[in-house]
């Protein structure tokens, strides 16, 4: 790095409580997504408190605490996408939330919630005075730079250096700089039950070969992605990098070489995971971080040949209708890719997309039996993908093309995917609605 650079950083270097004197009441402050969130601009801005009112606060999935995801008057949280935290801060009435396809992600940076201040954590400065968006920044954060009339960054040292389409930004670009190191949180691995591994061994006998993937968050996504340590020549294309699609590529089960989309590179647009896994993708020239608008466009999915995609479900009536954001019309996390992914994966030659659910979910409490699968969707709740774009539905009872059927063997399959103590009311059900 020449002097001239390192002047400018030095020039442009603050502590965190200083840079967030900038922020005045009424503010709207981006302070990020999921992995790429700059948590001690946060908190520094959570010290505030007593001196600001009516802040804004925008961000998603948030994996750390920060008080001003619940300070009443002082700020109010949105978001596009809902993690614990986010929930947290929806119940107590302290953050709004909107629905929004990831490919059209640019609409909520640019017309929902442009910023004013964007925090923006990156990675470590390379020799020219670049830093990469990180872990997840890459997915949406030239959108919320178009808008942001002061942008902080917040340098890293644990924020991986991802290659790809529009993955850095400048120091000159940049009003202040924080140099603040801490862990990236992580989110680990677990074994999956007898239900999960039947219901991945149904989708893993529907993939072959060379395929193109697509695995969203979740126990199944994990278990099915896992599994594929047995195909060859595999591609990824997905909007997600997990630790299943590092061990896939470790393991030389991914070569990209199928590709239509970039081929010969992995095409994701953010990372969640292990500590494993950040190491993994910094500095990795087999990885090609792109935005949400590109990855998650279905005119690009659709390149990749026999691209398969695998999405969780969390009630589906006996329609077809899937809900996989909301329980009951209570936000649980967000539309997020699903649609995209459901709709892209059809259009590509040899596609399938793949909606997955255990047939019952068990009541913590009282132990007793829910079915996912449900005669009609509960008043207030919000539908994720609609009936008439469903493909195969997944269950540890089997796997059902829904596409090609009629309105009543359509119901009957949804109904033999149920755990079989619901499958009598559920006919029944279906028999009162007159589609039986």
């Amino acid at each position: 790095m020449t002097d001239e650079l390192r002047h400018l950083f030095d020039e442009k270097t603050v502590t965190a409580d200083e840079a967030v004197k900038c922020i005045k009441d009424g503010d709207t402050v981006y302070l990020g997504t999921c992995t790429s969130t700059a948590y001690e601009l946060g908190r520094a801005l959570g010290r505030r408190a007593e001196e600001l009112n009516d802040v804004t606060v925008t961000c998603s999935n948030l994996g750390k605490d920060l008080d001003v995801m619940g300070m009443p008057g002082k700020f109010h949280g949105v978001s596009y996408f809902m993690g614990p935290l986010e929930r947290k801060a929806l119940r107590a009435g302290t953050l709004d939330f909107t629905s929004v396809h990831l490919s059209q992600i640019d609409i909520w940076c640019r017309e929902t919630v442009p910023p004013d201040v964007a925090f923006i954590e990156v990675s470590l400065p390379d020799e020219e005075g670049y830093m990469s968006f990180g872990a997840t920044g890459v997915a949406l954060h030239t959108f919320i730079l178009e808008k942001a009339k002061t942008v902080i960054l917040q340098i890293n040292r644990h924020a991986p250096y991802v290659y790809g389409e529009d993955n850095k930004i400048h120091v000159s670009r940049a009003d202040m700089i924080v140099n603040f190191d801490e862990e990236i949180f992580e989110v680990g691995n677990l074994e999956p039950d007898p239900q999960i591994h039947a219901i991945s061994d149904f989708i893993l006998d529907e993939i072959p070969d060379g395929a193109c993937l697509q695995i969203g968050i979740g126990g199944i996504g994990n278990a099915v992605g896992f599994g594929l340590q047995k195909k060859n020549d595999l591609g990824i294309h997905s909007e997600l990098m997990t630790d299943s699609l590092m061990t896939l590529m470790k393991n030389g089960n991914v070569t990209n070489r199928q590709k239509g989309f970039v081929p010969g590179k992995s095409t994701v647009s953010f990372t969640l995971g292990t500590k494993e896994l950040y190491e993994f993708v910094d500095h990795n020239e087999d990885m090609y971080y792109m935005p949400f608008t590109v990855i998650n466009d279905i005119r690009n999915i659709a390149e990749n040949d026999n691209f398969i995609s695998v999405n969780g479900a969390i009630t589906i009536d006996l329609l077809g209708q899937v809900v996989a954001d909301n329980i009951n019309g209570n936000q649980f996390s967000g539309t997020g890719g699903q649609v995209d992914f459901v709709r892209g994966a059809q259009l590509s030659k040899g596609g399938k997309s793949f909606l997955a659910a255990t047939s019952y979910n068990e009541n913590r409490k009282t132990g007793k039996r829910i079915s996912r699968i449900v005669p009609a969707l509960p008043p207030g709740t919000a539908v994720t993908t609609a009936r008439s774009e469903v493909q195969y539905v997944v269950t540890e009872y089997g796997c059902v093309n829904l596409k090609p059927l009629l309105r009543k063997d359509r119901t009957r399959a949804l109904i033999s995917l149920a755990h079989p103590d619901f499958r009598p009311e559920l006919t029944e059900a279906a028999k009162q609605m007159g589609i039986l």
